[in-house]
Formats: C-alpha cells, sequence, structure tokens
C-alpha cells in the first residue's frame, strides 16, 4: 500500500503544471510557438497565455497570425471572465484580429489557442493600443 501511495504521489507531483501566464514584452508584442507543452483547453489544443496592464478607457487591437494554424484571440479580464474572443479577422484569412474598449485598469490576459483545438505551431501576436488622432 505504501509503495502504491509512492508510486501515485510521484506521478502527481511530475503531472503538476503551474499556471504562469507571460507578461508581454514592453513593445506588447511577441513571436512564439503554441505546442502541446502549453496549458489544455479541456477541448482539445491547447493555449498560450500573456499578460498586459490596460487602463480604463483604452481602446486596444490585438492581433494574432500564424501560418501554421488557424488561430483564436481571447481577452480576459483580470477576474477571469472573457471581455472579448476572435476567431477569423476581416482580412479573409484564419488570423485574428479583436478590437476591444477596457472599462476598468488592470492585468489582462491575451490567450492564444488555435481554433476546435487543431493546430499549433509558430505564431505573432500585436496588442496596440489606439489613440484618437
Amino acid at each position: 500500500m505504501a509503495a502504491m501511495s509512492l508510486a501515485m504521489g510521484s506521478g502527481l507531483r511530475a503531472s503538476a503544471q503551474i499556471y504562469n501566464p507571460i507578461p508581454l514584452p514592453p513593445s506588447n508584442e511577441i513571436t512564439d510557438t503554441l505546442s502541446d507543452a502549453d496549458i489544455p483547453t479541456g477541448f482539445g489544443g491547447y493555449a498560450r497565455d500573456y499578460t498586459v496592464y490596460l487602463e480604463n478607457g483604452d481602446q486596444v487591437a490585438i492581433d494574432l497570425i500564424s501560418n501554421e494554424f488557424d488561430t483564436l484571440v481571447t481577452l480576459l479580464h483580470p477576474n477571469g471572465t472573457t471581455v472579448s474572443e476572435n476567431d477569423d479577422g476581416p482580412d479573409g484569412t484564419t488570423n485574428s484580429l479583436l478590437f476591444a474598449r477596457m472599462t476598468e485598469s488592470g492585468v489582462y490576459t491575451v490567450r492564444v489557442r488555435s481554433y476546435a483545438g487543431q493546430g499549433s505551431g509558430e505564431f505573432f501576436l500585436k496588442v496596440a493600443r489606439l489613440r484618437p488622432i
């Protein structure tokens, strides 16, 4: 029994992962790779999370581009609820373009994943604050 508990305990430690979203660099853009080492979504596929500080009143455009998979981008409020989500942008490709206006200041999460959990690979993510001209 003790050997079984030890074996089960070791397996749990080995499979436990700590959730650790990646802060976007000061440029608010990054080229990275979505893989099976990322967060399982629970309905197929994986997600990679990035954090960015946004202020009340900010209007943002979030671009997610990949030549390797059909992208899906989600913006999560600091409390974890979905602010907005986009699958395909207006350019007729499978890249994603999301627009949102913040109603609260805080650290938001930008979630990168593939549509319907199908695919992985390299992507480019950019969060741009839109300013009036």
